[in-house]
């Protein structure tokens, strides 16, 4: 297993990773090993981009394609399960101690929501336009076939060099379990987007006892309510931006493979069940509502105050924005710093993608 760390995300952890962990021992993390296939993901794709020029980068496609595969099996299934809680059905961190058992972390938050995002599509034309890669990709199933399970294919009967190939760190089971949480309102999903955590664990905090010692995560959607990280920024229960986008390419990257076959309940427990484009397209309105007037006329990233009212009342403001860190799960309120146009900005590609759908969809 990986670190993790990147975004942030170990704020959403129940320990103060700047101190030792309890019993001296160490973390297998859901988010940093996720993070790790999706870099290998990421340095496949481009390897294969470049190999249909230069032939040399088919070993090096090859390397992330093996490593990934590899990490694939140790989130699935080191020590008989990996990091795949299969009472809960989620991926969650495990701290090692010693000689003793792994203790399964149980919170339920965007750790467990990153294996998801490790996803990519190949078409089999690149495939087979790369021998050197098809024969080492062969190779490799042919002779480690435990490892099978987590490429998925796709094939189009009677049609040469056609199909597609997945490479998804959970199965199809997996995701539709995980799923089953992200979009359930009374967990992940907001009006404005995905929780950093989930809504469950305001009525019911992750509690953890050890050594004597008591560590608790609780469901805060607003500012931090603590200053172990800081206290100025918040992954337990706003909404972020770059993670949001991230699980909607995801989301994309499923439906390109499965198509409108593979429907889901969106909201859980709804009975309603869409397709997963039709669900990325929805998550997307939902942040893109962050900015946009509401049906009182104000913008929820502005929040129930007097500056809501003096952007929105005043002619010469009411057109101008502010791109917060993140925003409240529940109000959708801007928080954190007020110019993090590094990733919030991202808004703006969602808008033009929501129209080119919106367009694809009027001349399918």
């Amino acid at each position: 297993m990986f670190g993790g760390g990147f975004l942030g995300l170990d704020n959403i952890g129940v320990f103060d990773r700047s101190h030792s962990l309890p019993g001296g021992g160490y973390l297998q993390q859901a988010d940093g090993t996720a993070w790790m296939g999706f870099y290998c993901l990421t340095m496949l794709s481009m390897a294969l981009e470049l190999a249909l020029t230069k032939p040399a980068y088919e070993d090096i496609a090859s390397k992330f394609f093996e490593h990934f595969v590899n990490i694939c099996d140790a989130i699935n299934s080191l020590g008989g399960n990996g990091l795949w809680d299969v009472q809960d059905r989620f991926y969650y961190d495990q701290l090692i101690v010693g000689d003793e058992p792994p203790i399964p972390l149980r919170i339920r938050s965007l750790v467990g929501l990153l294996p998801l995002s490790a996803v990519t599509v190949l078409k089999q034309k690149t495939i087979d336009a790369l021998p050197g890669f098809r024969k080492r990709m062969d190779w490799f199933l042919v002779n480690k076939p435990d490892l099978l399970k987590y490429v998925t294919v796709n094939r189009i009967p009677g049609k040469k060099n056609s199909g597609r190939v997945l490479l998804a760190i959970p199965s199809e089971e997996r995701l539709r379990q995980s799923l089953s949480y992200m979009l359930d309102t009374k967990e992940f999903l907001s009006d404005f987007g995905i929780r950093s955590l989930s809504k469950a664990h305001g009525e019911h905090p992750f509690v953890f006892q050890y050594a004597g010692a008591t560590h608790e995560v609780q469901y805060t959607p607003g500012e931090s309510n603590t200053d172990m990280f800081g206290g100025n920024s918040n992954w337990r229960g706003p909404i972020w931006f770059p993670t949001n986008f991230i699980l909607i390419e995801a989301l994309e990257r499923y439906y390109y493979f499965y198509g409108d076959s593979f429907k889901v309940e969106y909201p859980t427990g709804s009975g309603n069940e869409l397709t997963l484009r039709e669900i990325a397209i929805d998550i997307c309105d939902r942040l893109i509502s962050l900015f946009t007037k509401n049906k009182d006329g104000y913008r929820p990233c502005f929040g129930d105050s007097e500056v809501s009212k003096r952007y929105s009342d005043n002619p010469h403001w009411q057109n101008l924005l502010l791109f917060h860190e993140y925003f409240h799960g529940e109000t959708g309120e801007g928080l954190g710093a007020s110019h993090q146009t590094g990733w919030t900005a991202l808004v703006v590609r969602l808008v033009r993608e929501r129209r080119e759908k919106l367009l694809q969809s009027e001349f399918s």
